[in-house]
């Protein structure tokens, strides 16, 4: 089997604001790549752009995507760690656009195989259950959204904080009164505070029953994180701070982390998110499954490579429902309420709408 030609879509979905620790996103910056091959089998995989995080742009992913089209023209598709290499070969970095490529290769190969991918991948279907995120905004905002969840059906609130420590001391302290006590809350302040503003904030924010938190420093603190964990009884999880299965391991190995958020923009994909996953079931460390502002089918594939992976115990698996104004997905993830699951059929087994492809601005290599 030959990669014969590589299609690339300018995949931009249009959203309502959304704000963390590091800016606003007022729309999903993604790219969607597809890979046909000489045997009729084609793959596809989608990328979301998240330059205040990992520093791609939706702009810098598609000028990547045509040199690593390039690349990849008249190859195997089949042997993806040789594929992978190849891309890695001509570019250290860019993260989230490999991970598009990945993921399409990774659907080629389960296709083949007549195989789902979680079951290519040696899992088993099953149902999970997703947070929701709340984006930074006034307290009593927050505090609001939080009830709408809930009342909804949710039972597990991830809450952004990272832009004031006092006021997100406020925030956390509105959202736990407002929903009570029966509801998970997780903690992302996405590298926001400081040192001695996370040692404040987790101890004041410890009677809040709080499930974790996220990120709560910038990387350049990764240093501190082993004494920052001593002096918490919040749990600690790495988001920023692991892009690859190296990162786990130093991070596992000083005691920095209690968890790992593993996101297939920072591992460049399943290929590496595997390696993340055996390091951290090594050690006893578990697992979340996140992600930028993908649509439907790269969480289709984010719900594959969690459910072949036993450590993955925490699903944040929302950014379709965070105020995407379109749905271009055919197939792919099932939302029942807050709880998701994946169709049995070959590969990622999701595509997207033709009509809205054929509006997007395109590149064939």
């Amino acid at each position: 089997m030959k990669i014969t030609r590589i299609d690339i879509y300018r995949y931009s979905i249009p959203t309502e604001p959304f704000v963390i620790a590091t800016g606003t996103m007022h729309y999903a910056q993604n790219v969607l790549v597809r890979i046909l091959t000489g045997s009729g089998i084609y793959g596809v995989g989608e990328c979301s752009a998240f330059p205040m995080i990992v520093g791609e742009s939706q702009d810098t992913c598609l000028a990547m995507a045509k040199e690593f089209a390039r690349i990849l023209i008249g190859k195997n598709p089949l042997d993806i760690p040789d594929r992978m290499n190849d891309l890695l070969g001509y570019a250290a970095h860019n993260s989230t656009i490999k991970s598009a490529f990945d993921m399409a290769l990774f659907d080629i190969v389960a296709k083949n195989a007549k195989q789902p991918l979680y079951k290519f991948l040696g899992g088993e279907r099953r149902t999970v259950e997703t947070d929701m995120t709340i984006g930074i905004g006034t307290p009593e905002n927050m505090a609001n959204a939080a009830v709408t969840f809930k009342n909804k059906g949710c039972r597990i609130i991830k809450i952004k904080l990272g832009k004031d420590v006092h006021t997100d001391i406020e925030r956390v302290r509105q959202i736990r009164a407002a929903v009570g006590d029966d509801i998970a809350l997780r903690l992302d302040a996405n590298q926001g505070w400081s040192f001695d503003e996370a040692i404040f904030a987790l101890g004041a924010l410890e009677p809040f029953d709080i499930q974790f938190c996220e990120q709560p420093m910038r990387t350049w603190y990764d240093d501190k994180l082993p004494e920052l964990r001593i002096n918490s009884r919040i749990k600690i999880m790495a988001d920023e701070s692991c892009y690859n299965h190296h990162d786990a391991r130093k991070l596992i190995n000083s005691g920095s982390v209690d968890y790992l958020n593993i996101k297939f923009s920072k591992s460049g994909g399943i290929l590496e998110a595997q390696k993340i996953h055996e390091i951290a079931l090594q050690t006893g460390v578990k697992c979340m499954i996140g992600g930028m502002l993908e649509t439907r089918l790269a969480l289709s594939a984010n719900l594959h490579f969690a459910l072949a992976s036993p450590n993955v115990v925490f699903f944040d698996m929302d950014s379709a429902m965070l105020g995407h104004l379109a749905d271009p997905v055919i197939g792919g993830l099932i939302y029942s309420g807050y709880h998701v699951d994946v169709p049995d059929t070959p590969g990622i087994g999701a595509d997207v709408k033709p009509e809205f492809l054929n509006a997007c601005e395109s590149w064939t290599i």
